[in-house]
């Protein structure tokens, strides 16, 4: 028997439906191993700036699924979605605000949890280079995914010598100053905006980097990304934050499912 974990809240974020790098399987099926009250889509769900390249030849039968399992988590468990633009899918503006059923498309939005206050935002519009000149976030862009492409060679060269995967991107953000920097910067700018709202935290996504930490006072949330880091926000009955990461969620999955069929086994020979 499957139990699935139930949480108050679960935020994803750059999920890149339409590049090629995109982890869409991993995170349908993390999808489809929980339940959650609310669902925040925090950004760059849709990558709008590739399929606008390449139109509907990217668009795969898992990124129907996708929509399918999240259209599944409103009808059945009653689960409200939150869908925030991100600079990828920035064709939604047009269509900001909208609200159908227990769906929510907005620019951002405040989300309240045991009393405090997190300004949830996608975070692009922090981000200098992304607002200001987005001709060298593109450019940017593409230089990321050739990291990535050399990533992808890099790891099945490790792959075959029995060596776990390794991110080049994350390991450049780790290491190389400037990057560290910019991480640093962009914390920072939101976490000051956030208390200028007079809220108690912020929730963001953007940079691929997934964080849970409190900074000068306010509780900062990053979700990461499903490209690389393959992570979530998830929040607890009680309130308590943690990033999840998926492999970690699926150990979690089956250590659950064993004890529970360990407990039937136990009642079924009492019996």
């Amino acid at each position: 028997m499957s139990i699935r974990p139930h949480y108050r809240t679960v935020v994803l974020s750059d999920i890149h439906l339409g590049t090629s790098h995109s982890k869409v399987n991993q995170v349908s099926d993390f999808l489809s191993s929980v339940d959650c009250d609310r669902l925040i889509l925090n950004g760059d769900i849709i990558d709008g700036w590739s399929l606008k390249k390449s139109g509907v030849r990217k668009w795969k039968p898992e990124h129907t699924r996708f929509f399918k399992i999240l259209m599944k988590m409103m009808e059945n468990f009653g689960t409200e979605i939150i869908y925030v633009r991100g600079n990828h899918d920035d064709f939604l503006d047009s269509l900001i605000p909208l609200q159908f059923a227990n769906l929510h498309l907005v620019k951002d939005y405040i989300l309240e949890s045991n009393g405090k206050h997190y300004f949830v935002t996608h975070g692009d519009v922090f981000d200098k280079i992304t607002s200001g000149m987005k001709w060298l976030a593109k450019l940017g862009d593409i230089g990321y995914t050739l990291l990535l492409e050399m990533n992808s060679f890099y790891n099945k060269y490790r792959l075959k010598r029995g060596k776990p995967y390794y991110s080049l991107s994350q390991a450049i953000k780790q290491k190389v100053k400037q990057a560290v920097n910019y991480i640093s910067d962009f914390e920072n700018v939101l976490v000051e905006f956030a208390r200028n709202r007079k809220c108690e935290g912020v929730i963001c996504g953007h940079i691929h980097h997934p964080e849970n930490r409190m900074v000068d006072g306010i509780h900062y949330l990053n979700s990461g990304d499903w490209v690389e880091t393959l992570s979530a926000l998830t929040e607890d009955e009680e309130g308590k934050w943690e990033v999840l990461f998926y492999t970690e969620a699926m150990k979690r999955k089956e250590a659950e499912n064993e004890e529970k069929d360990s407990v039937l086994s136990i009642i079924s020979v009492a019996s």
